[in-house]
């Protein structure tokens, strides 16, 4: 089980810390990604993890998010500074089983899914 913490409303330009907690299985085990729906919009890859550190992000997020994993806690984390109202959306953190070191950006690759948490930037 993926549980997210974190989200909130905040101004643009403001920060926010998502985090997700897994239960019930290591996480080390798993390819971590966060994902974002805004309304209308389809589910898209915002930032990715693999089992060996690898990062991915894409590219409206880049040099604003920082995604980490904190294998020893069970969990990882999703910092996201000067936020802009088009980061607005539905966040979701998800886990996928994928040969070592490896990612995806396709939502369909991930096996278990958080419940999503809001963030909402605006003035």
């Amino acid at each position: 089980e993926l549980v997210e913490s974190g989200g909130g409303s905040v101004q643009p330009g403001g920060s926010l810390r998502l985090s997700c907690r897994a239960s019930g299985s290591a996480l080390d085990k798993y390819a971590v990604g966060w994902f974002r729906q805004a309304p209308g919009k389809e589910r898209e890859a915002v930032s990715l993890i693999s089992t060996n550190g690898g990062i991915e992000y894409e590219d409206s997020v880049k040099g604003r998010f920082i995604i980490s994993r904190d294998n020893a806690k069970n969990t990882a984390t999703l910092q996201m500074n000067n936020l802009k109202p088009e980061d607005t959306g539905l966040y979701y953190c998800a886990a996928a089983i994928l040969p070592y070191g490896t990612l995806s950006v396709f939502a369909n690759a991930y096996d278990y899914w958080g419940q999503g948490t809001q963030v909402t930037v605006s003035a």
